[in-house]
């Protein structure tokens, strides 16, 4: 599948309104899509970050640490 394929499965998926979409109404539900998905990809690659800003690619499993209750 090409890159503009799964581009275009994204926004066909995404263009289905959510309940709170439908219920305010959409004139354009595939560009309403594709803003949404291209704000999404912006936020997922970091641009906005500071340029100081360390990024961390980590689960809460890999940050957290379990403490057992001392008796």
């Amino acid at each position: 599948m090409s890159h503009a394929q799964s581009d275009a499965d994204r926004i066909e998926s995404r263009a289905h309104l959510l309940p709170e979409e439908a219920a305010a109404g959409s004139d354009d539900p595939q560009a309403q899509a594709e803003a949404i998905l291209a704000e999404s990809d912006i936020r997922e690659d970091g641009r906005p970050a500071a340029p100081d800003t360390v990024l961390e690619q980590r689960t809460s499993d890999e940050t957290a640490t379990n403490v057992e209750p001392t008796d």
